[in-house]
């Protein structure tokens, strides 16, 4: 099985495909980001796939076309060069901001000699529904039909393919000039058959689809441009483009601890990184992708008073009910056990999710002017909660499943929600709640700076009454809970990045053991260490830890210490997200030094 690093994202904004660096697709999610597979080999032998490549010997390069997701690998062979492109279709003409609305579910393959000769494989074992169907395959006078359960594909060559029981085979030699294209439509049992689109004009659109959009965001100029851009992509790519979520996977069950347990399924929209990810889309793309995003919160969440939960997550399409259950018949990505589908954290009470929100309308502050009753009340609601349950344990922001506990990021993100909502107060027609918002945040300012701080261990801690740390507590400052070069920011920093770090690679908690680096974690250090003054640290770090990246500038979740590999569900995006935000505040620290 490919190492993790091998892999390269496709994307529609509907739902995600991952390539190896060998020419196999071994994940597909058709239609959407969390709908069941049909390729699925990433997870299991019997997950099925779709592989082109050269018969005989072959080393690999590829890169992603400029400005876009579409994919070229280039397999050098002793008798030829052969040129792969692979594409999740965007829907017919779409340009800009609309690109993704109307994306036809078709993955686009096409192979061209560009020098010699090469013979050339095809093998495409499709089986759906996470590999628990094996489909009937038949050919027709569309192309061939491939159908199981809910699922109908329709391939559709150029190149005579040949029916093997579930099994579509092709074997053909092409000589320099000479292409095939292949395109595999996807439909769901009870929708219409639709006539197969014509894969080569499919695939120059998609190109030219993802060009547009690329090509209105390029405002970002400062450092690392190259990377923040890549990211920006990557971010569009995991955008469910019906409703404006920013899926944080790919994929799900890519393992925390090669061989274990933490396999968890990151196919949803995390409301609980929601400002983060929001201030990466103002950053790397534009306020309009920010706004779509928030405006999916605020319609997903509806109203919430004093009995509700508050979810910290959503289906893409803002469904609450993600409930969890296992996938018995696939043995997992190298043996890592259970694969899991659903995530059952969306019942876990996290209060950070109610500043992240609330931190979410402050960014967007100037847009806000005609905010709607409901998202009005909805965020007046959140800042009431904040100021209610405050003193409350929950679970967490790394969603630990070990019970509740007093995390000083949920009283940090409590404090937000009112500091936010204070300053709003105006706009959310709430002038009659300051005095009780205000006298809250006083509170919650004077817990975290006595029970959060631990005088023994000289640092403020992950939890209150305890020694243990936590990076998650490296948002003090970047929240503005306290001046970046304060003297208890500066300890803490000191203490964390000794403690929980080995060259900017953050584990995230104390006692973490064999866990691995989490890459959001050294890019919220990154970000502490610029409001610090500590700039050529924090450079030093963000080029460390953004040189783990694979060789198309994608992340995942974590890095192993033990090899530097690549864990976790891939690509991730929060890692995308906390690399745009390290870089902003890099340049923002550099700009203002400059002038």
């Amino acid at each position: 099985m490919a190492k993790i690093s091998d892999y390269a994202l496709l994307g529609d904004c509907h739902s995600a495909a991952l390539v190896s660096s060998d020419g196999s697709v071994d994940w597909w999610c058709p239609p959407r980001f969390d709908a069941p597979s049909v390729f699925a080999q990433l997870l299991g032998a019997t997950g099925g796939f779709w592989s082109i490549r050269p018969l005989g010997r072959y080393t690999t390069s590829r890169h992603y076309l400029d400005g876009t997701m579409v994919l070229r690998t280039e397999f050098q062979t002793q008798s030829g060069v052969l040129r792969l492109t692979d594409a999740l279709s965007l829907g017919a003409g779409e340009r800009g901001h609309r690109i993704g609305y109307t994306s036809p579910h078709v993955l686009l393959r096409q192979v061209e000699v560009v020098a010699g000769v090469v013979e050339v494989a095809v093998e495409i074992a499709a089986r759906p529904e996470y590999g628990l169907v094996s489909p009937m395959v038949a050919e027709t006078p569309m192309g061939i039909e491939i159908s199981g359960g809910a699922d109908r594909l329709v391939l559709t060559a150029d190149r005579d393919l040949a029916v093997d029981g579930s099994l579509v085979t092709g074997q053909f030699t092409l000589a320099a000039g000479d292409s095939a294209v292949f395109s595999l439509h996807h439909r769901r049992a009870a929708d219409p058959l639709t006539v197969p689109l014509d894969g080569r004009a499919a695939l120059r659109d998609t190109i030219a689809g993802w060009q547009s959009w690329d090509g209105i965001h390029q405002d970002y100029q400062g450092a690392y441009r190259e990377a923040v851009r890549r990211s920006a992509l990557v971010l569009q790519s995991l955008t469910y483009q019906p409703t404006g979520a920013v899926i944080a996977a790919a994929t799900t069950s890519l393992p925390e601890d090669v061989g274990g347990e933490a396999n968890w399924d990151y196919r949803f929209g995390w409301l609980r990184d929601g400002s983060f990810t929001l201030k990466a889309l103002w950053v790397a793309a534009c306020p309009d992708e920010a706004h779509r995003f928030f405006d999916w919160m605020a319609a997903s969440l509806g109203s919430v008073d004093a009995e509700d939960h508050v979810p910290i997550m959503l289906g893409a399409g803002g469904e609450r009910d993600l409930t969890e259950h296992t996938l018995e018949h696939l043995d997992g990505y190298q043996g890592s056990r259970p694969v899991r589908i659903g995530n059952d954290a969306w019942q876990q009470k996290q209060l950070d999710v109610l500043g992240e929100i609330l931190e979410c309308a402050w960014v967007l502050r100037d847009e806000l002017t005609d905010l709607s009753p409901a998202a009005a009340d909805l965020l007046r609601s959140l800042a009431d909660r904040a100021a209610a349950t405050w003193r409350e344990p929950d679970a967490g922001v790394w969603e630990g499943r070990e019970g509740h506990r007093h995390y000083l990021t949920a009283k940090l993100m409590c404090w937000v929600a009112l500091d936010r909502a204070v300053k709003l107060a105006g706009t959310l027609g709430a002038q009659a709640q300051v005095p009780h918002w205000s006298q809250a945040m006083k509170e919650i300012h004077a817990a975290i700076l006595t029970d959060g701080w631990s005088t023994s261990a000289g640092t403020f801690t992950g939890a209150f009454g305890s020694d243990h740390l936590d990076a998650g507590v490296l948002i003090m400052s970047i929240i503005g809970f306290l001046p970046g070069d304060d003297s208890r920011v500066l300890a803490t920093l000191d203490t964390i990045r000794r403690e929980l770090g080995r060259d900017g690679l953050m584990q995230r908690w104390t006692g973490a053991g064999s866990e691995g680096a989490f890459i959001v974690c050294s890019y919220l250090l990154v970000q502490a260490l610029a409001l610090a003054g500590e700039i050529d640290e924090a450079k030093q770090i963000f080029e460390n830890v953004t040189d783990r990246a694979n060789d198309l500038g994608l992340l995942s979740e974590e890095i192993d210490l033990r090899d530097e590999s690549l864990i976790g569900n891939f690509p991730q995006a929060l890692s995308h997200i906390g690399l745009i935000n390290a870089a902003w505040a890099i340049d923002q620290v550099e700009s203002g030094a400059k002038s």
